[in-house]
């Protein structure tokens, strides 16, 4: 009997294209762990999340890049996500050995596909899907939100003047890269 072996993939993995000076890409090895504060244990939870990662936990709907270059999304009062470059299967124990047992820890990894939009045109792209007001003065640097673009569930990060990264479930990863793939095109 033949054996074979598995590798868990991401569903967009090494999708890398350019239109312009405007460029969309997979992140390699993108790592996601979602941290869930315990209910009373909020504080011990924050104090281990600053000295592990250097950083406050930030507001709802803003992120902040840790010491070690980890980005914290806070999606909640209660609940934020870690980003990290990792190419195991062992995220969640990466952040359980820095939190020390002060939260509640899922690996999220799987579960989401990540894109990066950067350039010029990045925002008149994602204008055209997204509901969200995503001009500087209403969407600043380093602010996450919750929101859908086309009729799929998305997360929104600005990581950069002209950078946004965009989560959407894995299990519809291809309508999520047709979608933004159409809309670049059309600004284009």
């Amino acid at each position: 009997m033949a054996e074979f072996t598995l590798t868990a993939a991401p569903p967009l993995a090494g999708h890398d294209e350019t239109f312009g000076d405007t460029r969309l890409h997979a992140p390699q090895d993108f790592a996601i762990v979602s941290v869930a504060l315990p209910l009373g244990g909020e504080t011990a939870a924050k104090k281990a999340i600053k000295t592990a990662y250097g950083v406050e936990l930030p507001a709802p709907g803003k992120s902040v890049v840790a010491k070690g270059k980890e980005r914290i999304l806070r999606l909640a009062p209660d609940l934020a996500f870690v980003f990290f470059t990792h190419a195991g299967a062992d995220a969640e124990t990466i952040v359980a050995d820095k939190l020390k047992d002060k939260a509640y820890l899922t690996d999220q990894t799987d579960v989401w596909t990540a894109l990066e939009l950067s350039g010029p045109m990045a925002r008149a792209a994602l204008e055209r899907i997204c509901p969200l007001d995503l001009y500087t003065d209403a969407f600043a640097l380093n602010d996450g939100a919750r929101t859908v673009m086309e009729h799929l569930g998305t997360i929104i990060l600005r990581t950069d003047d002209d950078t946004y990264l965009l989560l959407s479930a894995s299990s519809s990863a291809d309508s999520f890269l047709h979608a933004i793939e159409t809309s670049i095109k059309n600004v284009i």
